[in-house]
Formats: structure tokens, sequence, C-alpha cells
């Protein structure tokens, strides 16, 4: 090959390297103008949500942060703890379910007997 073809290639691929990150930086708008290109009601609700969302975010950065501590890998400890979540869930369920047919025992006895 003659070291012309070699420039040539080098120059490609340079501006392939270059050209394509400078390209789409170029195109992506900057969140601020996508934001002022919301809807006026878009944006109030976006504004109303932030709160919350920045809480859950921090929610799960520091389940993230605890689950790191353990020896095992993150996702193992992850379905642990989801796992007693959704025991802890059902036998919360059970309780409402028992207190409110309780409930509706104690009613009927009382309008049995008042009668």
């Amino acid at each position: 090959m003659r070291p012309i073809a070699y420039i040539k290639m080098f120059v490609a691929g340079t501006v392939c390297c270059v050209g394509g990150p400078a390209l789409v930086y170029y195109v992506t708008p900057d969140p601020d103008e996508l934001f002022k290109r919301y809807n006026p009601e878009l944006q109030k609700k976006t504004l109303e949500m932030r709160e919350v969302r920045e809480k859950r975010y921090a929610e799960f950065m520091g389940k993230l942060r605890e689950y790191s501590k353990s020896d095992k890998p993150i996702w193992v400890v992850a379905a642990e703890e989801e796992k007693k979540q959704k025991i802890a869930a059902n036998a919360e369920r059970k309780r409402i379910r028992d207190e409110q047919e309780r409930q509706r025992q104690e009613i009927l006895e009382e309008q049995l007997s008042g009668k």
C-alpha cells in the first residue's frame, strides 16, 4: 500500500471518530430547551412531580447503598428484600381481611341478638 492510502484511512477514521460524536452533540437539544417546548400543563405537572421523583431516587440510592454492604451480589439481596416485602404485604392483607371478617361477624351477631 502506498503512504497516501494510509493518510486517507487516517483522515477518514478521524472524521468518523471525532465527527460522529460532535454531530450528535450538536443536534442533541439542551434539557432546558426541551422543557421550554413542553406545553404549560406538562411543565406544571413535571414541576409538581419533581419532588416526588427526587424522593424516590434518594430512597432507591439508599437501598442500593444498603444492598452493597452485603457480601452477596446486589440483585440477590434486592430479590431477598422484595420477597420479604411481599410476605409482609400478604400478612398485612390477611390481617385486614381477618379484621373485616371479625367486624362483619360482630355486626351479624348484634343484628341477630337485637331481633
